[in-house]
């Protein structure tokens, strides 16, 4: 237990091995880095950065996955023995920030400044109105989004046991794993037609989001027979329909997406490795009536969830050899097979950093492989934050946050 608990049976362990999930991320970006934020936005003054570095120098040292960074020769986790608090927690005024989009540009654009530290930063960010944003980032070669969640409220949450509860493990099933097989065989295969996102990938990324309350979704869900996941993904399959029929007047044929899901049991909160399912999933974007295209996403997320496809992948990915899983992985994930990651984080209760909340969060991170585009919906208590972060040559794809609400209000009209 200890390579996937550390430091929970006495001191932290000098090398890790990374997992062949962790490798396919460093072979998506050819050894570079691929950050992921975890951005908590909150109303009134900030607080000072002494506070937030004395909070986080007095933590970081009891969570594991803040104390590692990937090796250069890309094998294994190394332990870092001292963290300069100073590299690692850094302040930024964005006062023309009213909507977190340029805040989301500087976390996926600027490179880590902790020389040979571990791999992870905060940020205070000031921006619009007299409001202020807290964020982790860390890289996806070290950790997932709810690794990443998990170490943000371990540094900065006055409650750090506040978070959403680990994945229970499930015994797998030969539905899912013969799903598990399907989707490798099929990426194996000739590219699929996604005209809306196919093309090359540009020089920089932008981020949009839209929020709304989680209870619209949690309604909508009821009514139609399905999930949250359900409602989120069946509008915006409505909305990429949507996009695609303006942008040329045509319809956009269903489009193939990859789901991560996590597999991060309880005990394994804080270790560093990324420990993520993925599924492709089809949205119906050939479809006009939302029922339609809801009963057909529902379909697809009933499979998964039968199938025990999660726990599937966990099984089949232990049991193969750590190059090949790297190799399959980033198949899995890249722009001829699919159009995006299409995820969803739950991070919650709000974050509460000296006795404020936060009112949004949002958990995104950058593209590789040929992928152009990825959607997260973070969950925070009642609020949903719908996240795109697009390719800049990806025209018009800021829309796409603004045609997921019209889709949701239609859906919920239906």
């Amino acid at each position: 237990m200890r390579l996937t608990r550390p430091g929970t049976d006495g001191p932290l362990p000098p090398t890790l091995p990374m997992g062949a999930a962790d490798l396919a991320y460093r072979r998506a970006v050819r050894g570079g880095a691929l950050p992921l934020p975890v951005v908590f936005v909150f109303d009134g003054p900030a607080p000072a950065l002494d506070t937030v570095r004395a909070r986080v120098a007095e933590r970081a040292p009891h969570v594991p996955a803040a104390n590692y960074r990937p090796s250069r020769e890309g094998k294994v986790f190394r332990r870092v023995d001292r963290i300069a608090v100073e590299r690692h927690v850094r302040e930024v005024r964005l006062t023309g920030d009213a909507d977190c989009t340029a805040t989301g540009r500087l976390l996926l654009s600027r490179p880590m400044s902790v020389a040979d530290g571990p791999l992870w930063e905060v940020w205070l960010v000031h921006g619009a109105g007299g409001g202020h944003a807290l964020c982790y980032r860390t890289d996806h070669r070290l950790q997932d989004g709810m690794g990443a969640v998990y170490a943000a409220r371990a540094l900065l949450d006055d409650d750090p046991a506040s978070g959403p509860p680990a994945q229970a493990l499930a015994r797998p099933a030969p539905r899912g794993v013969a799903g598990v097989l399907g989707d490798v065989l099929r990426s194996l295969g000739r590219p699929v037609a996604k005209p809306g996102f196919d093309g090359p990938a540009g020089p920089g990324l932008r981020v949009c989001h839209a929020t709304t309350p989680l209870a619209r979704l949690r309604a909508a869900g009821r009514v139609q027979g399905g999930s949250v996941n359900d409602v989120y993904l069946t509008a915006l399959s409505h909305a990429v329909r949507t996009w695609h029929l303006k942008a040329t007047g045509e319809t956009h044929p269903p489009l193939p997406v990859a789901v991560p899901m996590s597999v991060r049991a309880p005990g394994e909160e804080y270790a560093p490795g990324n420990r993520i399912a993925l599924a492709h999933v089809v949205l119906p974007c050939d479809e006009a009536v939302p029922q339609r295209a809801f009963r057909r996403v529902r379909q697809s997320t009933e499979r998964l969830r039968e199938g025990r496809r999660r726990d599937s992948f966990r099984l089949l990915l232990a049991a193969t050899p750590r190059p090949i899983g790297a190799r399959l992985g980033v198949r899995l994930v890249t722009g001829t097979v699919v159009a995006a990651p299409v995820s969803r984080v739950d991070v919650g209760p709000p974050l509460v950093h000296r006795g404020a909340a936060s009112r949004w969060s949002a958990a995104y991170t950058g593209t590789a492989a040929g992928i152009r585009c990825m959607v997260t919906l973070t969950s925070q208590q009642d609020t949903a934050c719908l996240t795109v972060v697009h390719d800049e040559t990806l025209a018009s794809a800021e829309e796409l946050p603004d045609l997921w609400l019209a889709a949701l209000l239609e859906l919920e009209r239906s």
